[in-house]
């Protein structure tokens, strides 16, 4: 599957520094938060060593501006947080540079870090022991039990409240394709799932994720919030898993369906798309222009389907909800949030980019690759672990 090959341009190469190319000064920032899963360097196996790495971890002087690593839910993973940048240059030497702050203090305890979505070796995971964890393992079972997946988490700044209801609103219907971009989750327990990121599968099993319905206003989407949170079902605010939903910390819409992404100049791609969706969300809802009425039931549907298939199958239209060709649909994508790329100047790599993720595979394709080459797992992981900190 291929639109048009690039010369493998990166953010960096099209830019330089901050400041002297792309968006300028005032632009939609963007940062990110990557979840990577510590495995041993002889089996493979997800070992929970999350509390040693962080114990021993010394963030470095200029982590000041840069970033920085954090626990997660499990043990056997850590979380990449990198600043807001106004560049998808920087924001590509943040990812660079998180994975190999990441890789580093994993080195530092024997273990190494693997951008996987889920671990493709029978894994036993360990909560952190935090007294909101141990809650959430009691109420929810198995669900919190099994649940040892790792995402790609995209914050993208907004002016007030409204503009961020106003952009969930209007984006929701695309981001089931950014699924399929980044799918990179086929195994699970030892197991070929047949689906591309079955991540998707293990993380909707909590009760308060996936799509928005239609909002209209701050107020609906705090009431439908505090009305979630009152059932006592979602234990807290901070269990409200939507699709996408506002930052109950930072000025900005934070975009949560995609997988970690295997190869880091895929990470760069989605955020890219990702802050070109929002503008292009921001700018219809200024213009006057209403969201597609889609039900969240359809949205389920479509995120199904690029869940199974990622880019090796038909995805649902986001326009039409039938049917189409993968590569129509991504076609499409980049249609819509064309003029809002090349406004902040990421049209290019963002084009290069993407034309290097449909020539080489997802990360699913990858994975399976490995495993159809080798026969074994555990490869599969070796070779994660060294695409996870390959410099573009």
């Amino acid at each position: 599957m291929q639109r048009r090959r690039g010369q493998g341009t990166t953010a960096m190469d099209t830019y330089g520094n901050e400041g002297t190319g792309g968006a300028g000064a005032g632009s939609r920032t963007f940062g990110i938060e990557e979840e990577l899963l510590l495995v041993d360097p002889g089996t493979g196996e997800a070992v929970p060593l999350a509390g040693a790495l962080l114990d021993l971890y010394v963030r470095p002087l200029e982590a000041a501006s840069g970033p920085v690593l954090t626990a997660e839910f499990q043990q056997e993973m850590i979380e990449v947080v990198s600043p807001p940048h106004a560049t998808l240059a920087r924001l590509e030497q943040d990812v660079v540079g998180g994975r190999a702050i990441a890789r580093q203090a994993a080195e530092d305890v024997g273990v190494r870090v693997a951008a996987l979505g889920t671990s493709p070796l029978p894994a036993d995971p360990h909560p952190v022991q935090l007294r909101r964890f141990r809650a959430m393992m009691e109420e929810y079972g198995l669900t919190a039990r099994e649940q040892l997946t790792c995402g790609c988490h995209i914050h993208v700044s907004v002016e007030s409240q409204e503009e961020a209801v106003a952009v969930l609103d209007r984006m929701r219907n695309w981001l089931p394709v950014l699924v399929a971009l980044s799918a990179n989750s086929p195994f699970w327990h030892g197991e070929d799932t047949g689906y591309a990121s079955y991540r998707s599968q293990v993380w909707n099993r909590w009760p308060s994720a996936g799509p928005l319905e239609l909002l209209g206003s701050p107020d609906a989407y705090h009431q439908l919030v505090h009305d979630m949170v009152s059932t006592g079902v979602a234990m807290d605010e901070g269990m409200v898993y939507f699709d996408a939903r506002l930052s109950r910390h930072y000025p900005t819409v934070e975009i949560r369906v995609a997988d970690v992404c295997l190869r880091p100049e895929n990470t760069v791609l989605l955020a890219g798309i990702a802050r070109g969706l929002v503008e292009t969300a921001a700018r219809e809802w200024r213009e006057g222009i209403e969201p597609v009425a889609v039900p969240s039931a359809l949205l389920r549907l479509a995120g199904w389907k690029a869940s199974r298939w990622g880019l090796r199958g038909e995805l649902l239209d986001p326009l039409t909800h039938r049917p189409a060709p993968a590569l129509a649909v991504v076609n499409s994508l980049l249609h819509h949030v064309r003029g809002a790329l090349e406004d902040m100047g990421d049209l290019h790599p963002v084009e290069d980019l993407l034309d290097g993720l449909l020539a080489d595979g997802t990360g699913a394709v990858r994975q399976m690759e490995v495993l159809h080459r080798t026969g074994d797992l555990e490869r599969v992981v070796e070779d994660a672990a060294d695409c996870t900190v390959a410099t573009p």
